[in-house]
């Protein structure tokens, strides 16, 4: 399932402070970030599949590309919330 519109947090006086959703969900959105260059800089080389059967390397790519697609499906929804606490907090200025 892709979330393309996530659902967001009404922020009034009884739940929780636009402050802390916009502090925890940069926190995720950070350490989302950090995960991608770690999986970026993790060895998927071709010498490691060709003795395995034909297609092995391929698949392994595509993996890899559907993995970065996942990190980048939770990196959105984290900034979606950021950013709606940032918006939230901007209008009490």
């Amino acid at each position: 399932m892709d979330i393309t519109e996530p659902t967001l947090p009404t922020i009034h006086l009884n739940g929780t402070g636009a402050d802390s959703l916009e502090r925890e969900y940069r926190k995720v959105r950070l350490a989302l970030m950090d995960a991608h260059g770690a999986l970026q800089s993790a060895t998927c080389n071709a010498r490691d599949f060709y003795p395995q059967d034909p297609g092995a390397w391929e698949r392994a790519r595509a993996e890899r590309q559907e993995a970065y697609r996942l990190l980048q499906l939770v990196t959105d929804y984290a900034e979606r919330w950021e950013m709606h606490a940032a918006d939230h907090h901007r209008q009490d200025l």
